[in-house]
C-alpha cells in the first residue's frame, strides 16, 4: 500500500503532494512502482496535528481519488470522518483506513452501506491528543499484543454490528499510535502473535516511523529507509498481508528477493 498524503503537514512527506499536479504524479509513481492500493490521506495523523473538516479534506482528496479510480488503483481513503468516506467511496475507493479505532458509529455504517473494506487501526486517543512521536507512558500496558489485539477487537464487534461484514475488515496494530517506541518496537516484533491471534488480515505501517530511530537516533524520516525496509521484512516473514509505506519500490525489491532467495 502506497502513501500520498495531501496535506501539508504530514510528518514524513507534509506538503509535498498538495497541488493536485504533484499528487496525481505521485499516483502515477506509486503505481509504477508496484503498490497494490494506494492511501490517499487528506489529514495529517501525526501527534498534535489539528482537525482538518470535513468539507476541506474532500477538497483535497476528492480529485485524487478519481484520479487514482481512473489510473486502475485500488483506492484506500485514509480519514476518520464519514462524510469524507461516504464522498470517496461514492466514487470509487474501495477500502477506508480509519486510525481513530472507530470512534464514530456512522464511519462503519458509511462503509457498509457502500460494500467497501475497512481497515481499524488500534489506538487509545486522536493525534490531536498525542503530544510527541513515540511518547507514551512505560506503563501503559502490562503486555501490548494482549492488550491492544482486545480493545481492537472490541471496535471490530462494533464494525460487525454496524453492518460492515467480517470479511470486509482489516486489522492493524498501530505502530507508533498511543505507543511509545519500546513499545511500537515489541508490537513489531511479535507481530505474528497478533496475526495469529485475529481472524482477519493484518495491515501495519512502520514505514518512516520515529520508533525506527532506536537504531540510528537522531535520524530524520527520509532518511529511515534502511529500518523501514528491515521492518517491512520481518512483518512479511510474519504473516502480515498489507504493509503501507512511502518507498514501494525498494520495499518490494527487498521483499521479492527475500522470497527468491527463500528468506520469506
Amino acid at each position: 500500500m502506497g502513501i500520498c498524503n495531501v496535506t501539508p503537514d504530514s510528518f514524513s512527506d507534509g506538503g509535498r503532494f498538495l497541488a493536485p499536479n504533484t499528487a496525481r504524479a505521485r499516483i502515477d509513481e506509486l503505481l509504477a512502482e508496484g503498490a497494490d492500493f494506494v492511501d490517499v490521506g487528506g489529514e495529517s495523523t501525526k501527534p498534535g496535528a489539528r482537525p482538518v473538516p470535513a468539507g476541506e479534506q474532500i477538497a483535497r482528496v476528492l480529485d485524487v481519488v478519481r484520479y487514482a479510480v481512473g489510473a486502475g488503483a485500488c483506492v484506500s481513503v485514509d480519514t476518520t470522518s464519514a462524510e469524507v468516506a461516504a464522498a470517496c467511496l461514492d466514487h470509487g475507493a474501495c477500502l477506508i483506513n480509519d486510525v481513530s479505532c472507530l470512534r464514530e458509529a456512522s464511519l462503519a455504517r458509511a462503509v457498509a452501506r457502500a460494500g467497501a473494506a475497512l481497515i481499524l487501526m488500534h489506538t487509545r486517543g486522536l493525534p490531536q491528543e498525542m503530544t510527541d512521536f513515540g511518547s507514551y507512558p512505560a506503563d501503559g500496558y502490562k503486555d501490548v499484543v494482549r492488550e491492544t489485539c482486545a480493545e481492537w477487537w472490541s471496535a471490530a464487534q462494533r464494525a460487525r454490528s454496524l453492518g460492515v461484514p467480517a470479511d470486509a475488515i482489516v486489522m492493524d496494530p498501530g505502530l507508533g499510535f498511543a505507543k511509545s517506541a519500546r513499545q511500537s518496537g515489541e508490537l513489531l516484533a511479535r507481530v505474528r502473535e497478533i496475526v495469529e491471534a485475529v481472524d482477519v488480515p493484518v495491515a501495519v505501517g512502520p514505514s518512516r516511523k520515529s520508533f525506527l530511530t532506536t537504531v540510528d537516533p537522531g535520524t530524520a524520516p527520509e532518511h529511515r529507509l534502511g529500518a523501514s525496509i528491515a521492518a517491512a521484512l520481518h512483518a512479511a516473514r510474519s504473516g502480515v498481508a498489507i504493509l503501507r509505506v512511502h518507498d514501494v519500490r525498494a520495499t518490494r525489491q527487498a521483499i521479492d528477493l527475500t522470497r527468491q532467495l527463500g528468506g520469506a
